[in-house]
């Protein structure tokens, strides 16, 4: 089976080419699960109820979060709507939601995923490695496909993340530093794996932010409104192919699709 994972869904721009991309990708790739971070959905910090809704009628099949999880206080309400909305799992136990989901697919395949935050230059949260344990533990009961989301800042807690559970689940994908590294391999194990897939946003930006502002604070440290760019909208994802029977992947293809303007459609 193929699976497609979509990195950091940034703005109003990241979710148009989420809502008119995913179809075409599915049909040209032929694939049958789609795991999206949304942790920037919504005007670039947290997720609506309406804005999953919008996402998971595209196409998508699962949602991840991230550090910017709570930013909207509506979200809760999301986390009852959708069972495979997920937030990251080494979150406190007593948090809302849930950080890990199984995706009930079409012609009755099962994949597991779930959701992770680092805790290098990030804020305190439990550990990733015993959270994941735990939740991989529950889900390979249930199916042999498994996905990792890996919200992280730290490229080396990544890394270490995907040795970690090499051989174990399907997919390790790194998301959050909206940058996309040009690592993408399948481990000694059997895992997919890549540091970050990028951002699916304004790429004329600074991570998908106007730059005149972010300029402006950097070089005077005066405080800025961080508004979402608009310009030159691509999606960022990798496309894994993955053996239903063993669970093991056998190829990770780096994609970078631009959005074209609506008039030159």
């Amino acid at each position: 089976m193929k699976i497609l994972c979509i990195g950091d869904v940034v703005g109003r721009p990241g979710r148009e080419a989420v809502e008119r991309l995913t179809g075409m990708l599915r049909q040209e790739h032929g694939i049958e699960c789609v795991v999206v971070n949304a942790e920037n959905a919504a005007g670039g910090s947290g997720l609506t109820p309406r804005i999953a809704r919008d996402l998971f009628a595209a196409g998508t099949d699962v949602i991840t979060l991230g550090d910017h999880a709570w930013k909207q206080r509506d979200v809760f309400e999301a986390f009852d709507e959708f069972s495979t909305l997920i937030r990251p799992a080494n979150y406190s136990s007593e948090a809302p939601g849930r950080g890990a989901c199984l995706a009930e697919l079409e012609g009755g395949l099962r994949v597991g995923v779930v959701n992770l935050v680092g805790r290098i230059f990030m804020e305190p949260s439990e550990s990733p490695f015993r959270a994941v344990d735990v939740a991989v533990t529950e889900l390979s009961r249930k199916t042999q496909i498994i996905v990792v989301d890996m919200h992280a800042e730290a490229t080396s807690e990544k890394v270490a993340m995907g040795r970690y559970l090499d051989g174990r689940v399907s997919v390790v994908f790194g998301t959050h530093t909206h940058v996309p590294t040009a690592d993408e391999t399948i481990l000694p194990g059997g895992t997919a794996y890549i540091t970050d897939v990028g951002m699916t946003g304004p790429h004329d930006s600074v991570l998908g932010r106007e730059v005149k502002p972010v300029l402006k604070k950097l070089t005077t440290g005066v405080p800025a409104r961080f508004d979402v760019a608009t310009g030159d909208v691509r999606l960022s994802a990798v496309v894994v192919t993955v053996d239903e029977r063993t669970g093991h992947a056998t190829a990770i293809t780096r994609l970078q699709v631009p959005l074209e303007p609506e008039a030159d459609r």
